[in-house]
């Protein structure tokens, strides 16, 4: 299209108005504090999502851990349950072997402090571990206090009491006194025991009565003690 100046002078050209510095620096600081605060966001953002991957990785471990120990655990409480049990038969075996051990010596023991008393016999003996129980009967209250001093004596028994020790009152004609003895058997040191069988004492019958007419007779020396 072709147009025509009719006025015959020049048109003046349109100028464009200037923007202020002041208005233009501000658009800038403003685009500026947006991009920055933007990045901030953006950092903090990130770093919040590393830590929560990070504690979540650290969870799963640490549950992974727990698990095991759980298990181990479990394994353990197991073994102190054997552990226990294999404690009571050990206890067991070794009850057993101590009652075995040391019969020969614990008899010819008190054989032979028997055989040094006059006028005593045991009637029962019973073991219980290393302790013992005598039972028996003596013509005299001193014969009572000899056989404790030869037990004490023999190196065989240890803590010997004495628990009982009354006269006899079914037969007034003879006197005899019944008593009961306790003691703790050990063996000597740099002694091995043997193993035998358990064996009984053999009980030797009482005295026989005088007869009215004679003069009483003193008690009979007792057997000694032996196996049966």
């Amino acid at each position: 299209m072709i147009r025509i100046n009719l006025l015959g002078r020049a048109r003046p050209k349109a100028q464009r108005k200037a923007v202020p510095l002041e208005a233009t620096l501000q658009v800038v600081f403003f685009i500026a504090a947006l991009l920055f605060s933007g990045g901030v966001l953006y950092y903090h953002w990130h770093s919040m999502n590393q830590e929560a991957l990070a504690l979540q990785a650290h969870i799963r471990r640490q549950e992974g851990e727990k698990a095991r120990l759980e298990q181990l655990k479990a394994q353990v409480d197991q073994f102190e349950k054997q552990r226990v049990v294999l404690q009571q038969r050990i206890g067991v075996i070794e009850q057993l072997q101590r009652n075995r051990t040391g019969g020969q010596e614990l008899l010819d023991a008190l054989a032979n402090t028997v055989a040094r008393t006059d006028t005593l016999w045991l009637t029962s003996l019973e073991r219980k571990g290393e302790g013992l129980t005598l039972v028996g009967m003596a013509g005299s209250i001193n014969a009572v206090a000899n056989f404790i001093t030869e037990l004490k004596h023999s190196g065989y028994f240890d803590q010997v009491e004495i628990k009982q020790s009354a006269q006899d009152d079914h037969d007034v004609t003879i006197q005899m006194f019944n008593f009961t003895l306790t003691a703790q058997f050990a063996l000597p040191q740099n002694q091995p025991a043997t193993q035998a069988t358990p064996a009984t004492l053999v009980t030797p019958p009482p005295p026989a009565k005088p007869s009215p007419t004679s003069a009483p007779a003193a008690p009979a020396r007792p057997a000694p003690a032996g196996k049966s």
